[in-house]
């Protein structure tokens, strides 16, 4: 059984930061391509930010310069910096991965962490 844990999310007021983090477990014989995605309420859940396990990035538009996605590959742990949070930024972030198992790769989401900034 593989398990993401999120952690980090919480209530900040516009302009601040947060630090989401999100720590794969179990029986993973390696971690390809770590995400981060949101849903806001009534909106379809986007991609945030991606890093590939060489550490290749990329962002959406609308936080790039803001946020900066890294990881760990020793810990399986991928980290979401947030900075100059708005109110539009106010969503459940979910963490995806994909791990290989034995010899086949498998999609793994966490089970989302609310992030809501305040004006």
């Amino acid at each position: 059984q593989v398990q993401l844990v999120e952690s980090g999310g919480g209530l900040v007021q516009a302009g601040g930061s947060l630090r989401l983090s999100c720590a794969a477990s179990g029986s993973i014989f390696s971690i390809g391509v770590m995400r981060w995605y949101r849903q806001a309420p009534g909106r379809q859940r986007e991609l945030v930010a991606g890093i590939s396990s060489g550490g290749s990035t990329n962002y959406a538009d609308s936080v790039k310069g803001r946020f900066t996605i890294s990881r760990d590959n020793a810990k399986n742990t991928v980290y979401l910096q947030m900075n100059s949070l708005k109110t539009e930024d106010t969503a459940v972030y979910y963490c995806f991965a994909t791990g290989q198992v034995a010899t086949r790769w498998y999609n793994y989401w966490g089970q989302g962490t609310q992030v809501t900034v305040s004006s």
